[in-house]
């Protein structure tokens, strides 16, 4: 285990003594029994090997992409191998000041078997296959190490239960965040970036992370909606 594993393993053991959360979701996942190899990622931008002073865990609301995208076929979003709420979007590496690490070294992609067992983290093939050559490429050597970080730190998240979130009346943004802070002792406000679409939905919710793995507070471009923000929340159920 690489130094960063360990670091992502020892905020685990800490939290481990916490009460186990309460379902948010009543989601469930089936893994499928394969996956077909992914094609060449290719990059969208600069390799950028700038040093590495923080993290962000960018976790996606899904019903609010099934919603919006069209997308019926995906694992995501057709319900044949489970139905899900937050879902990892990725782990994210950044650069003290100005734009992120990213595209760093052109490594091999994962292999079908190493993207079905996170699956049920991320169930996309093709995302897992893309934030590990445009991300993970930047902290370790190997897509097992990039995903296993990813999963420790992902397991030590209580996150709310976003569909009762969603019945509230005159739901804001300080609502998730006094519901995400009630769940996660140690964690505060300043660390939790929630982005909303245009028109007021929640997208994504990003968890900001200092170099040792500790909740730091984001920087301003991860920050996101004020807690006054009016928002508004697709139901998964």
């Amino acid at each position: 285990m690489n130094k960063l594993a360990v670091r992502a393993a020892a905020l685990l053991v800490a939290l481990a003594g916490a009460p186990a959360p309460a379902p948010g979701q009543a989601y469930q996942c089936t893994l499928p029994r394969t996956v077909p190899p992914v094609g060449p990622v290719k990059p969208e931008g600069p390799a950028r090997r700038t040093p590495i002073s923080s993290y962000t865990l960018a976790a996606s609301w899904s019903p609010n992409y099934c919603q919006t995208s069209g997308d019926t076929r995906s694992m995501q979003c057709n319900r044949d191998n489970g139905r899900f709420g937050f879902i990892l979007h990725g782990l994210w590496p950044e650069a003290k000041r100005g734009p992120s690490p990213q595209w760093c070294a052109n490594r091999p992609l994962p292999s079908p078997q190493q993207l079905r067992e996170h699956l049920c983290m991320t169930p996309s093939a093709t995302l897992l296959a893309r934030e590990w050559a445009k991300h993970g490429s930047c902290m370790v050597a190997s897509p097992q190490k990039y995903f296993r970080i990813s999963a420790i730190l992902w397991r030590s998240i209580r996150w709310p239960d976003a569909d009762r979130l969603s019945r509230k009346k005159g739901l804001t943004v300080a609502d998730l965040r006094d519901e995400f802070v009630a769940a996660n002792s140690g964690w505060p406000r300043g660390a939790i970036g929630v982005q909303l679409t245009r028109t007021g939905w929640l997208r994504e919710v990003r968890l900001c992370y200092g170099k040792d793995f500790r909740p730091r507070t984001c920087a301003r471009r991860q920050q996101g909606a004020a807690d006054a923000a009016p928002m508004k929340i697709w139901r998964g159920l």
